[in-house]
């Protein structure tokens, strides 16, 4: 196998969707097969368990001596590239048969993506995108909005499963709502920060997101112009936040959310 970017991305292509197709093909018999992780509501279906083994085997094969990071199964050591897998974004939206879900693989080097596609098993969209050459939805170009104010802004958000902290992630959305447009809660980080890049909204923010949520979604993302923060960048926005913005918004709604309290709760 090749060792460009290109090349990542084509084999990432190739077992999202081969994992996309499990996944909706066996949701009938997977979502009779559930379990928790963090909380009761945190929840992992069959279909997560047997999409991430199929990526995870699948990439031995093609790419032996990667390392690989996956939401459900854990880290193997490699060298040089990592795959970061998360075999359903959406497990919740999944169990309920709500459409917005998606698998997400992300090749990094040096905890850098250079490579990624989000695939939407419902629908069959796939996003893609390679470092410094852009972002594409089937194919297509993507850039992102340049709304005017924050006040014309479409925001989406996703809040954590731990129930304090979803209480005080509420208060913080709750002072942001007379700021912006309106807020809109999907459901999957992965496809949210897509919709970014694809202008179907103006921003994104969430805490408590792991690297496999948003690995290949902010590749993504900032490829079609959005400005983006990774966990750990911006203190003042809290250890764990990721951001992602329309650059003719992105000062606004960080000192926005500043002001609001992101950083603010544990």
């Amino acid at each position: 196998m090749g060792t460009t970017e290109r090349d990542l991305l084509a084999t990432a292509e190739a077992v999202a969707a081969e994992a996309a197709t499990l996944a909706e093909t066996t949701r009938a018999t997977a979502i009779r097969d559930v379990g928790t992780k963090s909380t009761r509501t945190d929840v992992v279906t069959a279909a997560d368990r047997a999409a991430e083994d199929l990526i995870r085997t699948r990439l031995a094969d093609l790419r032996p001596g990667d390392a690989f990071l996956g939401e459900e199964s854990g880290a193997t050591a490699g060298d040089g590239v990592t795959w970061v897998v998360d075999p359903i974004d959406g497990t919740v939206n999944y169990l309920y048969g709500y459409p917005w879900y998606a698998v997400s693989v992300a090749a990094q080097v040096g905890g850098t993506s250079v490579a990624g596609v989000v695939v939407e098993p419902a629908t069959g969209r796939r996003w893609t995108a390679v470092k410094g050459e852009g972002a594409w939805l089937d194919g297509h170009p993507l850039r992102v909005n340049e709304p005017d104010s924050l006040a014309q802004s479409l925001l989406a958000t996703g809040f954590p499963y731990s129930a304090p902290r979803r209480a005080a992630h509420g208060a913080v959305v709750a002072r942001l709502l007379d700021q912006v447009r309106d807020i809109r809660r999907g459901g999957s980080a992965a496809l949210d920060l897509c919709a970014v890049a694809a202008g179907w909204l103006d921003a994104y923010c969430e805490r408590g997101t792991n690297p496999w949520d948003w690995a290949a979604g902010a590749l993504i993302a900032a490829e079609a112009g959005a400005q983006v923060t990774l966990p750990g960048e911006d203190p003042e926005l809290g250890p764990d936040t990721v951001l992602a913005a329309a650059p003719t918004i992105a000062t606004d709604l960080r000192q926005a959310l500043i002001t609001a309290g992101i950083a603010t709760y544990p």
